[in-house]
């Protein structure tokens, strides 16, 4: 049986210029009762692409502090900008001149679709770089409590979608769900997906790219799956991320009423 049928709610898409995957955490039922806060995490794609109306919009959402997980390659290509808001650096990937990517990429190109491509290396980078997983939800536990955290990378699916699928799950929100919001990125990147693919310089990177390039939502839900077999919660992943138990709760009371 596939991912139950999920209703975005309007007010959890949320528009800001420059930008084509950003939505709410806020909105999402919890398997205890509860219901995720708006003003809390936002998820994004990359926000050093917003307009000058674009940044007016994030300012006036009342975001203080941003979580970019991006390369620190990426970084250097920015344009200059002044911003009133605190950026918190978790490169939460090697850079892709590393390589480490010999050994995290063939994980990928062995599996035979695209849905167990994703979840086989999703789980590669859950488990190489579990101490900066756990870093990334330090950034967010410990963000002002008085402001909304914007979690993005480049495009806003793998490295902020799992930082998300954690957080989501962290507090009891299901796994279909979870693999719901995941999968809205796919249409949301479309155009930059197909631009990126087109830029492969050879067939191999061109099927890698065609194949990472979507985001089937039973992936990220088989992903959970198994980090949760393997250390019987997303918590207990966490845990052993070197995440503390008081910012574990304090992201908890951040992200549920």
């Amino acid at each position: 049986m596939g991912p139950k049928p999920y209703q975005l709610q309007p007010d959890r898409v949320l528009t800001w210029d420059g930008c084509v995957n950003v939505r709410e955490l806020g909105g999402h039922p919890t398997e205890d009762g509860r219901t995720t806060r708006f003003g809390a995490v936002v998820r994004a794609d990359s926000i050093r692409q917003l307009s000058d109306a674009g940044w007016a919009a994030l300012l006036d959402y009342g975001v203080s502090r941003i979580v970019d997980l991006r390369f620190r390659s990426e970084l250097v290509l920015d344009e200059p900008r002044d911003v009133d808001v605190e950026v918190v650096h978790v490169p939460l990937l090697p850079d892709p001149d590393d390589p480490e990517w010999a050994e995290i990429d063939p994980v990928g190109d062995a599996q035979p679709d695209a849905l167990t491509a994703t979840r086989a290396v999703y789980l590669e980078f859950l488990e190489r770089r579990r101490p900066l997983f756990g870093k990334a939800i330090t950034a967010v536990a410990r963000a002002p409590q008085d402001g909304a955290v914007v979690v993005h990378c480049f495009g806003g699916k793998d490295r902020t979608g799992l930082v998300v699928a954690l957080l989501l799950r962290l507090v009891g929100v299901d796994l279909e769900t979870i693999g719901a919001d995941y999968a809205l990125s796919g249409p949301n990147l479309r155009d930059v997906t197909a631009a990126w693919v087109a830029k492969a310089e050879d067939e191999l990177e061109r099927a890698r790219r065609t194949r990472f390039g979507v985001a089937p939502a039973g992936a990220m839900v088989a992903v959970l799956e198994e980090l949760e077999r393997r250390y019987g919660s997303v918590r207990g992943y966490l845990d052993a991320a070197g995440v503390e138990p008081e910012a574990l709760d304090r992201v908890t009371r951040r992200l549920v009423e």
